[in-house]
């Protein structure tokens, strides 16, 4: 199964006394989202499934991204990818969909970093998940824990736009 990660496009900012939850994706991140998924389409990207965290960002970059791919199947809205969450909460959830060929996980830092590592099983992976960063990562799901093997990792400069913070 490949699995991909996809960290939410950019976002308005956070304001006081305001939910983080509902800030949505400002215009341009949807723009980079759609030239994001342009490329992945390219290479390949095809999902079976698509999984997001609930937070409205994620939500919004998750149907963009599946408007581009051509997905049209529901989406699956999952509190396994809210910031706060546990790489082992997803990996769970992955295996739920073990017979898929292909998912995609619309989430959050500091969960997507934690995840690669986990689904890498390399616990002290470093890795820098940008704002519209897309990774594949090939793993057994039937497995009862996960042994992966990194594909590709693309920031957002590599689809033609500017990586947000």
């Amino acid at each position: 199964m490949d699995v991909f990660l996809l960290r939410h496009g950019v976002a308005e900012n956070g304001r006081p006394g305001f939910d983080d939850s509902a800030r949505e994706l400002t215009s341009e991140g949807r723009k980079r989202t759609r030239e994001m998924m342009k490329l992945a389409r390219a290479l390949g990207l095809a999902p079976d499934h698509v999984l997001a965290s609930p937070y409205v960002r994620a939500v919004q970059t998750a149907e963009v991204a599946a408007a581009a791919l051509g997905y049209e199947a529901g989406l699956v809205r999952t509190p396994a990818l809210t910031p706060d969450s546990q790489p082992e909460r997803v990996w769970d959830e992955v295996r739920l969909y073990r017979g898929a060929a292909q998912l995609l996980l619309v989430g959050h830092e500091p969960l997507l970093s934690m995840l690669s590592a986990h689904l890498l099983n390399a616990p002290a992976l470093l890795v820098d998940f940008k704002k519209g960063a897309l990774m594949r990562i090939e793993i057994e799901a039937a497995a009862s824990a996960p042994r992966g093997v990194l594909r590709w990792f693309l920031p957002s400069k590599l689809a033609g736009v500017t990586s947000g913070q």
